[in-house]
């Protein structure tokens, strides 16, 4: 077994500008950085909203070894059966029971076995179940297979977000936060061993508001208007992190940001 694996954690892909920043950059973004594994959050992939069934056969073909999402996975009613059948694209694991879809999958890359874990915030965002419960739960049978487990935790609030990883830390090999689209700076190795940041960022135009053009986004506040919001075209980045954790103990050896 290898002493040490690599993964690449990449932000929320917003959009053909993600998709093609993507198409563009991420098979030499493996390359360079010696990547083992590769977790993409895609769940904006079709416009900025939702996911086509499109968008995650391209995202596969492009490297994504898993594919999480957050909550506009729901907006695409296409993507459901995938969802069902597929464990390598993910839904939050705590939306309540009976839910389609999958909320963490263990895979094999080689001799060692990965596991990615996708969980959902609830502060300003809607009213689902425990993550931090519900989280807890699945661990006790993923550490049968692997001590590798890596979470996107697709929330809104910071707050939650560094409790959730607290709450984790020593638990799981990584925590990092999806759905703001805004990169933070604050990657760090939590006292127990787990990578942490708080948003891995965006893929797509990180000149705009949020990945949307910003003429639309200043009407929307200026009318208070329910526009709705239109993916902004540009130059284009990809942003995440590159993990590099022990797969025996499953602690975070180092963690680097990245805008590509």
């Amino acid at each position: 077994m290898k002493d040490r694996i690599r993964v690449l954690m990449i932000g929320d892909v917003s959009g053909s500008a993600g998709m093609g920043a993507l198409f563009l950059g991420l098979s030499s973004l493996v390359r360079d950085e010696k990547a083992d594994f590769v977790i993409i959050n895609g769940e904006n992939a079709a416009g900025g909203f939702g996911i086509s069934v499109e968008d995650y056969q391209s995202l596969k073909k492009m490297g994504a070894d898993v594919i999480t999402s957050g909550n506009h996975i729901w907006q695409k009613e296409e993507i459901f059966d995938i969802l069902d059948k597929n464990d390598d694209i993910l839904r939050p694991l705590n939306y309540p029971d009976p839910c389609i879809g999958h909320g963490y999958t263990v895979k094999k890359k080689g001799n060692i076995s990965i596991a990615v874990v996708n969980a959902q915030g609830r502060i300003m965002m809607a009213p689902i179940d425990d993550p931090i419960k519900r989280v807890e739960k699945v661990l006790r049978e993923i550490r049968k297979e692997t001590n590798l487990i890596f979470v996107d935790f697709h929330a809104e609030d910071t707050l939650e977000k560094e409790a959730f990883a607290f709450a984790f830390d020593g638990k799981v090999t990584a925590v990092a936060g999806t759905h703001t689209h805004v990169q933070t700076a604050d990657e760090k190795i939590l006292p127990q061993g787990t990578g942490y940041i708080t948003d891995l960022g965006l893929t797509g135009v990180t000149d705009a508001v949020i990945g949307s053009d910003p003429a639309k986004s200043i009407e929307r506040q200026l009318t208070q208007l329910p526009m709705k919001s239109e993916v902004a075209s540009g130059e284009s980045h990809i942003q995440g992190i590159v993990i590099e954790a022990d797969p025996e103990t499953g602690k975070t050896l180092s963690i680097k940001r990245f805008t590509r």
